[in-house]
């Protein structure tokens, strides 16, 4: 599995596409893998989405939804993997620049940027297979690093100007 095949799995066709239609799709695809390449591609899944367990990506998911879990945060964080490599880094870099995001997938017209269980798929089609379980890869530390964000509304707006602008509280 190399990075770049890596990335063409979990990368949504289209902004507004269902998390629905992205886990099928998803699990379609994996489940054509041999288990050792599904491996591969739940420990890269780990990886990755421990680089965005970042305090000031988890502002950004306040501002965007109220997001106040870690399960709902593991969520949002699996949601901006399936924007693909180029916006997961940009995120990474600067959580506001998701301000500029043109289109979210919608439930009852609001943005809906969670994507439920995407990252237990490869871990149910290879229990499926071999009765065992994937070795556990925490997508995460006991806390996200840096600094908490401020859910002042003052420094919310001057923290993530965009996002601010783009969902105001």
């Amino acid at each position: 599995m190399t990075e770049t095949h890596f990335w063409a799995l979990v990368t949504r066709d289209q902004p507004e596409q269902s998390s629905a239609d992205l886990e099928l799709r998803l699990r379609e695809q994996l489940q054509v893998l041999d288990d050792e390449t599904l491996k591969t591609f739940d420990k890269m899944l780990g990886q990755q989405l421990r680089r965005s367990y970042l305090w000031s990506v988890w502002g950004a998911a306040y501002i965007i939804t109220g997001c106040d879990s870690d399960y709902a945060f593991a969520e949002f964080r699996c949601f901006l993997l399936s924007l693909g490599q180029q916006w997961y880094d940009k995120v990474i870099a600067n959580p506001d620049c998701l301000g500029e995001l043109a289109q979210w997938p919608l439930v009852d017209n609001y943005a809906y940027p969670f994507m439920e269980d995407y990252d237990l798929i490869a871990g149910k089609i290879y229990e499926d297979r071999n009765g065992d379980e994937l070795p556990f890869m925490p997508s995460g530390l006991n806390t996200p690093v840096g600094k908490k964000f401020s859910t002042k509304p003052k420094v919310m707006r001057q923290t993530y100007p965009l996002l601010s602008a783009r969902f105001p509280f």
